[in-house]
């Protein structure tokens, strides 16, 4: 595969190659988040030039922490969607003209045990927008800081570290591609693995690690899908940072594809913002130590599980228990809130919620005639209704209760 990192981006790594003598992770962390979410990578959308620009830049950076390539061609894995348009596309091993290609990256520290753990994160954003761009300007580029060269950043960092440590699995490390369109590159791999499945203790998938407000706290989601995890997660939780925990192995990142195969998995979150999908999710508005804190406990679970038998997989209350929905308020959930009903951290334009006078911060206590206590209360409510229903949403704004009309 030819390499394709622009003169500016070789002369960026090599700047601070130079410079780093000894291994400074903050360094590194905004380093690689820089570089990811740079103007010139035009966005990582899957089958662009700047995917395939980010793709050799993360091999390179997986090369020099010394893994060894565990892709089907050196790091990478190629995959062909056809039909990309249609949301129930499936990735395969077909080539052609019209459809996309699509890459993952994948490296391997080799210990002695046959038994491994992967650790993951997709490096693919939205280029300059597109359908599931939040955006309503002018065509912009979406460099994705937080989603997900956060993700990319602490994986690269896990794997700087984890080299040189004494362990008896061995680590698989992938950068994915195509999360954003339905998660394609987890879903390939995990239906053609250049390893055995059989042989993964567990799965720990990062995405959106890039703002960690310790208020607000850390989301970890997966926690049903193997008994130890609650137990492990409070092992590690050295800083006693609150945790906000979800059972379910099923949600919209690339864990999912290793849940439906039986394999334990945990992903780490640490929320939405105003710039989700949006072109201001930049590299300055990162918290570079948040990352580190993180990717540090991951670290810890992973030294401290080593010498243990395989962990039990449980499944969970997941994807045959969702409700389905044929209508949006237009609202984007604030996942870290944990308090009684579901809180509104963004509100899109001309949308139902906006129209009504919904704001940020409001928090929906009942949605017609159903109350809403959390999030899974707001979506089997909201299933209820289709398009043209009018019905009344009862909203707690800093302690006060109003009602709004609203037509969907």
């Amino acid at each position: 595969m030819k390499k394709h990192l622009s003169p500016l981006l070789l002369i960026f790594i090599f700047f601070f190659c130079q410079q780093q003598k000894e291994y400074n992770p903050i360094e590194a962390i905004s380093k690689d988040i820089l570089i990811l979410a740079s103007d010139s990578l035009s966005g990582r959308e899957v089958g662009s030039e700047g995917e395939k620009m980010a793709a050799d830049y993360i091999v390179s950076e997986l090369k020099l922490a010394g893994t060894s390539p565990k892709g089907t061609e050196d790091y990478y894995q190629s995959f062909f969607v056809k039909d990309a348009d249609n949301p129930h596309a499936q990735p395969s091993e077909d080539t052609g003209e019209d459809g996309i290609t699509g890459y993952n990256v994948i490296g391997m520290i080799d210990n002695p045990s046959d038994e491994l753990v992967i650790v993951g994160a997709h490096y693919d954003h939205l280029g300059m927008g597109g359908f599931s761009s939040l955006h309503r300007g002018e065509e912009a580029v979406h460099n994705g800081a937080d989603d997900n060269a956060s993700g990319i950043a602490a994986m690269l960092h896990l794997a700087r570290v984890l080299v040189n440590r004494e362990l008896e699995r061995d680590v698989l490390f992938i950068g994915f591609s195509g999360e954003e369109k339905g998660l394609w590159g987890s879903n390939y791999f995990t239906k053609n693995p250049t390893i055995e499945l059989s042989k993964v203790n567990f799965m720990i998938n990062m995405d959106m690690v890039g703002r960690l407000d310790k208020s607000k706290g850390l989301a970890v989601n997966g926690t049903g899908t193997s008994p130890i995890w609650n137990w492990l997660l409070d092992e590690v939780n050295e800083d006693s940072l609150k945790l906000i925990k979800s059972e379910s192995g099923v949600g919209p990142s690339d864990h999912t594809s290793f849940y439906l195969q039986d394999i334990p998995v945990l992903h780490f979150f640490t929320g939405q913002h105003e710039d989700y999908h949006k072109p201001g999710d930049d590299p300055e508005k990162i918290n570079e130590d948040g990352i580190l804190q993180i990717a540090s406990m991951i670290e810890k679970m992973i030294v401290l599980m080593d010498d243990d038998e395989k962990i039990a997989f449980t499944k969970t209350k997941d994807q045959s228990d969702n409700p389905r929905f044929t209508v949006t308020l237009g609202v984007v959930p604030d996942y870290m809130f944990d308090g009684e009903g579901m809180r509104i951290d963004g509100v899109s334009e001309d949308k139902p919620a906006i129209k009504a006078g919904i704001i940020k911060g409001d928090i929906v206590i009942q949605l017609g005639d159903s109350t809403v206590n959390d999030m899974m209360s707001y979506m089997r409510a909201l299933s209820t209704f289709e398009k043209g229903d009018k019905t009344t949403v009862f909203i707690d704004r800093k302690g006060e209760k109003l009602e709004f009309e609203i037509e969907f």
